[in-house]
């Protein structure tokens, strides 16, 4: 087994670059898209209802 300290950053190697700014983007506008559709649906549903 080898002598090897996990939990120190500079030894971990990062098997799956990732581009943190696209997922944080995609994820943002996913989100915000997801909401509003909800918004336009709870406004045609308040409105179909006759308040």
């Amino acid at each position: 087994m080898e002598n090897v300290n996990v939990r120190d950053p500079r030894e971990h190697v990062n098997e799956e670059p990732r581009d943190d700014l696209k997922d944080l983007m995609f994820g943002f506008g996913g989100m915000l898209g997801f909401m509003t559709v909800a918004y336009i649906i709870m406004v045609i549903v308040k409105y179909m209802i006759g308040d």
